[in-house]
């Protein structure tokens, strides 16, 4: 009898802790990037590289490869990717899970003004400060080129997509963060505003409590909406448990 086949929608570090924890076990699995990431770090198993063409590629990938459990293990902002798993699953009656870590919560002491996205962040920034701190991912950053007085660090893994504000600069580099670190890049930087998103988990969330240390406000993106209706976990090692009850 083959191995059953598991596909994982990943490019999150909990995509890549999951393909790990499944080595040695009765799945064969295939990990989705989606190639936005130039140097991808390596991963146990098949890897394929690039979209699948909406939802009905997704769902033509499915059944020609034989896929009997399908895990969304996508970042928390590739919405539109969720909503294509929920589609495919249900059309090719692929069981589905979604692997979402969970946000961050404030703590007392944070200052955190909340938008619902990108623009919204962007309006936000005069009235909180001018040496900002931009954490949001190399893409959208057009966003953030209307306001010329500013100055931005932008931080990202590869080189962000223009345009970019008149007054940036650029630093490339790749979690997980130190809180050490964090609080000398603000010290250095003399940063007085954080823009992050919502993104959750371990890797960047030292930033946060840099900022909450040195009174500096935060702007945070809330998450997209995502498909309702999918069973969830928040870490690997629920994700193991559910793969574990499906297998042969």
């Amino acid at each position: 009898m083959p191995a059953p086949h598991v596909l994982i929608l990943g490019g999150t570090t909990e995509a890549r802790r999951l393909a790990e924890a499944l080595t040695g076990t009765p799945w064969r699995v295939t990990t989705s990037l989606a190639g936005r990431v130039a140097a991808p770090r390596a991963l146990p198993g098949a890897v394929r590289v690039g979209g699948f063409g909406g939802t009905d590629g997704l769902t033509a990938w499915l059944r020609a490869h034989h896929v009997a459990a399908l895990v969304d293990a996508t970042h928390p902002f590739a919405a539109t990717m969720s909503f294509h798993a929920a589609g495919a699953a249900a059309a090719a009656g692929v069981p589905l899970l979604a692997l979402r870590r969970p946000g961050w919560t404030r703590a007392p002491g944070d200052d955190w003004h909340d938008a619902a996205s990108l623009d919204e962040a962007a309006s936000l920034l005069p009235a909180l400060g001018t040496r900002v701190f931009l954490t949001t991912g190399r893409t959208g950053l057009a966003a953030f080129t209307g306001h010329p007085g500013l100055w931005f660090l932008v931080r990202a893994v590869d080189p962000p997509e223009p345009p970019l504000p008149a007054r940036a600069e650029v630093l490339l580099d790749r979690g997980p963060f130190t809180l050490e670190g964090e609080r000398a890049l603000l010290a250095r930087h003399r940063v007085d505003l954080l823009v992050t998103k919502d993104s959750g988990g371990a890797a960047t969330a030292p930033k946060l409590t840099a900022a909450r240390e040195a009174g500096i406000p935060v702007v945070v993106v809330r998450r997209p909406p995502v498909p309702g209706g999918v069973p969830e976990a928040a870490d690997p090692a629920d994700a193991l448990d559910w793969l574990a009850a499906l297998a042969p």
